[in-house]
């Protein structure tokens, strides 16, 4: 939807007997958190795989004597992967469903982990982190999506931001962890990236321990099954509620469920797709992924200085999605966005006069950290949630994988020019541009945005008709 067009608000629908607010359900909440958590453990692999190049190169880049093109490329080639894989992902879902696939993404992890930590030439260590970036885009997509699915709509959009708290918590571990590896010397940053077997081979045992998504399910005609889980995460009386209202919604679909270029779902396609770019481009993952070479070439820091002070960033990270977690069920998704997207441009506004003037190294990192905090706490979590929302449940997996791949095609753009525009226009310069574009950011969703807290899936599908 262009910026000027205001959309109609999504109405809210009176919702039938344990959607208010799950008055009937007798279904083990503990269940619920105990999938939301091991599904999340694909967001953890996530982060750490994307932000574990950050610490290590420094010393890929002096292993190899790169360029900066060619660092562009060893930083950047994971993000290649990942689109390819949320394009797949969409299609594969959907055909074999959410739980198979996440196995598969497991075990990929397992084994780009331990690959780009023994390649002899840039080109295998590439082809590695292609086939990590495979995961991740999968990971990515499906995620924040499974969660979504079996959550109940009232925790909805917390436990779909546990998923983003999974994301920068191993952010952080991939920070904690190249700090303490940088003393084993040049050849450290093997040791870094195969530190990441372990906790992807604990995602694939986990895996075994939790369902199928309902909704998939219910979508195969596997009735049985899809009740069977919906009664233990809901009770007997609101699983058979709920069943009924997504059969519902599947054969009000059945005659379109092929065509994902309905005109009903022109404006959410419009809004998923436009957020997942806007969160990319307004510049947070320079700062993940270059935050070392940042503070080393721009700041006059040691490399373990400058690894220290991406665990910081680290930890303000993960700090703001703890904050995300326990209000975006209370404030909302929309009044989120505006404070993450708003706050983001004064803080780059007030670094780019910093850099203007050469501001000491504390003042650059303490607005850097005002940044990701903001970003953190809003733009970060909020547009997964949104992403994973606001899609009919025949093509949720496709829909979500356009926006997903969007996402990615934007981070990887970012993320390959960064060092580029750097040259070009200088620290401040490129500053300058996310700033403006965080501030688009805000119009973007004061003007196109709907809430959506608090509405059951079927309830923000009946919407858009």
């Amino acid at each position: 939807m262009p910026p000027h067009a205001s959309p109609s608000p999504i109405p809210r629908e009176p919702s039938a007997g344990p959607h208010t607010p799950d008055a009937n359900s007798t279904g083990k909440a503990g269940y619920v958190y105990l999938i939301a958590v091991v599904a999340a453990l694909g967001g953890l692999l996530f982060g750490f795989d994307t932000a574990i190049i950050n610490g290590a190169l420094i010393f890929l880049k002096k292993d190899f004597n790169l360029t900066d093109s060619q660092t562009e490329l060893a930083a950047s080639s994971i993000l290649f992967g990942a689109v390819a894989g949320a394009a797949l992902a969409g299609w594969l879902t959907d055909r074999y469903g959410r739980r198979r696939l996440l196995f598969g993404a497991a075990a990929l992890f397992t084994l780009s982990a331990l690959a780009a930590a023994v390649p002899r030439t840039l080109t295998e260590f590439v082809v590695a982190r292609l086939a990590g970036g495979l995961a991740i885009g999968v990971a990515s997509l499906l995620v924040p999506l499974y969660i979504a699915e079996i959550a109940p709509a009232r925790i909805r959009g917390q436990l779909v931001t546990l998923n983003q708290l999974a994301i920068v918590t191993g952010i952080l571990l991939a920070y904690v962890a190249s700090y303490y590896l940088a003393d084993l010397g040049v050849a450290s940053w093997r040791w870094m990236f195969a530190s990441a077997a372990l906790p992807s081979v604990l995602f694939m045992v986990t895996l075994l321990l939790v369902p199928e998504s309902p909704r998939w399910l219910l979508g195969r005609g596997r009735d049985a099954e899809a009740l069977g889980t919906l009664t233990r995460l809901n009770g007997p009386v609101a699983a058979a509620t709920e069943a009924a209202e997504i059969q519902a919604a599947l054969v009000a679909e059945r005659g379109e469920e092929a065509n994902l270029y309905q005109p009903r779902l022109r404006q959410p396609l419009r809004i998923a797709v436009v957020l997942a770019v806007l969160q990319q481009i307004t510049g947070i993952n320079t700062i993940l992924y270059y935050g070392s070479i940042i503070f080393t070439e721009h700041s006059g820091q040691s490399a373990a200085s400058a690894i220290g002070a991406n665990a910081l960033i680290g930890g303000i990270n993960f700090a703001g999605t703890i904050v995300a977690l326990f209000i975006i069920d209370r404030v909302g998704r929309k009044p989120l966005l505006l404070v993450a997207s708003g706050g983001m441009a004064l803080a780059l506004g007030a670094l780019v006069v910093a850099l203007q003037l050469h501001a000491p190294g504390p003042w650059l990192l303490g607005l850097i950290m005002l940044y990701v905090a903001c970003f953190a706490v809003g733009l970060g979590p909020g547009v997964w949630v949104v992403i994973t929302e606001i899609f009919p449940n025949a093509v949720r997996g496709r829909a979500a994988s356009l926006a997903t791949v969007a996402l990615w095609i934007a981070c990887t753009f970012i993320s390959f020019t960064f060092l580029s525009l750097v040259k070009a226009a200088g620290l401040s310069g490129a500053f300058g541009l996310y700033a403006v574009l965080s501030a688009l950011t805000f119009g973007f969703v004061w003007r196109a945005v709907p809430e959506t807290k608090g509405r059951t899936l079927e309830e923000i599908e009946r919407s858009w008709q």
